[in-house]
């Protein structure tokens, strides 16, 4: 026989199909998870010969951030206006009165300062969010009566995120 006749001939892969993304963001968790990894123990072993101290922080209060969810942004008008204000109100703070020295402020501030103050459409989303108010608290005088009366931000938050969601709705 000749070396010709010897040789085992395999049949030709076929090629491979191509990744779904999820397999390709399922492959890119696990490197870049390897990589983090890595960098731990380097950093670990880098650092090992500096002394470290615990720092004590008997003076300040640790509060958790809240959460801040992306929304999509309305696109009608007053809906608009209300979900900026409630993102206003998430990020710096709400409180009862008008504003507070931590720069914390109450409903009609946000929702002033992100319409503008005087403007027609100020006035608009105050009075659609006075009227999502009394669907829940009948004896709401006025927007800012009813915030002064609240004790925490949880109730104006969700009350004006609400008024945000029904003004879309409705196309206001």
């Amino acid at each position: 026989m000749t070396a010709l006749a010897r040789t085992i001939l395999a049949p030709a892969l076929a090629p491979a199909a191509p990744l779904s993304l999820d397999e390709r963001l399922a492959l890119t968790t696990h490197t870049m998870d390897h990589r983090l990894d890595q960098a731990a123990v380097a950093f670990e072993v880098n650092t090992a010969h500096i002394p470290s101290q615990p720092v004590e922080l008997p003076d300040v209060a640790l509060v958790p951030a809240p959460a801040v969810v992306p929304l999509q942004p309305h696109t009608t008008p007053i809906a608009a206006v209300l979900q900026r204000a409630h993102t206003r109100l998430t990020t710096a703070g709400w409180c009862a009165g008008q504003r507070d020295e931590q720069g914390r402020m109450c409903l009609v501030a946000a929702i002033r300062a992100e319409a503008g103050q005087g403007s027609t459409l100020e006035g608009a989303a105050c009075a659609f969010l006075l009227d999502v108010i009394r669907r829940e608290f009948a004896d709401a005088e006025t927007v800012p009566s009813w915030n002064d009366r609240q004790t925490g931000p949880a109730t104006p938050l969700r009350i004006l995120g609400q008024a945000a969601d029904l003004a879309a709705t409705r196309g206001v």
